[in-house]
């Protein structure tokens, strides 16, 4: 399986009324992070054929990031495809070495011209299982 990790600091738009990053910025985060490693991994006439969707997000908050912290987030695919959908784990680690925030979202994907579901195959999927 290819992890794909990328760095983030939590900027002042990022904090909540409570001081640290709001649950909002964190889908946020997600699917960014996600579709970053889509575009780095997945072959070009892929990304131009296909788009993803979230169709659900099982998130469990760990810690707080404050305004100015750094977490490491790390996404990848543990299993293979069901259909159209797959489900993306993800990550966020804290200079601390603590998770502050981990989440399984499940992406179905769809066909860029047409909108439909499509069946995952197991071209597209290669890249990200190795």
């Amino acid at each position: 399986m290819t992890r794909f990790t990328t760095r983030i600091t939590a900027g002042p738009d990022d904090i909540d009324e409570l001081g640290h990053v709001n649950n909002a910025v964190w889908v946020k985060w997600i699917q960014e992070i996600s579709v970053s490693h889509w575009r780095a991994v997945a072959d070009e006439a892929h990304v131009d054929a296909y788009i993803w969707v979230i169709t659900r997000h099982e998130i469990d908050y760990r810690g707080n990031v404050r305004e100015g912290e750094a977490v490491t987030a790390e996404t990848w695919l543990a299993d293979g495809p069901r259909g159209a959908r797959f489900d993306r784990h993800m990550r966020f680690i804290g200079d601390d070495g603590k998770v502050k925030v981990e989440a399984v979202t499940t992406w179905a994907m769809l066909d860029r011209e047409s909108g439909r579901l499509v069946r995952v195959t197991p071209e597209v999927i290669a890249p990200f299982l190795r």
